[in-house]
């Protein structure tokens, strides 16, 4: 019964820990960005979707690749996270899904 309680507590001892390894993803995320912008176009500054100097496939190209690299990086990151607490508690840390158990 105590093993049932702890399921049910660790998703919410979690959340903070599952907050700073989104936040230090999300910085990792955008210097991965950065990187991958610098090396596919040759350019410092992706474009904003407001700068008017920029074309349509520039702007949609831009957010397609960020968005592709902060859902890879969030996904591991989060994955990671969520490895090592099973590792060091036993328990995964989020709720089941309605129909898994």
């Amino acid at each position: 019964m105590a093993k049932n309680k702890k399921k049910h507590k660790l998703p919410l001892a979690y959340q903070p820990l599952g907050f700073a390894l989104s936040w230090a993803g999300g910085a990792l995320a955008g210097l991965a960005f950065r990187a991958t912008w610098k090396a596919i176009r040759h350019e410092d500054d992706a474009p904003d979707p407001l700068d008017a100097d920029r074309r349509w496939g520039e702007i949609l190209l831009a957010a397609a690749v960020q968005g592709a690299i902060f859902a890879v990086v969030r996904s591991a990151v989060d994955r990671a996270g969520a490895t090592a607490v099973q590792r060091s508690t036993g328990v995964w840390p989020a709720k089941p899904k309605k129909g898994r158990a």
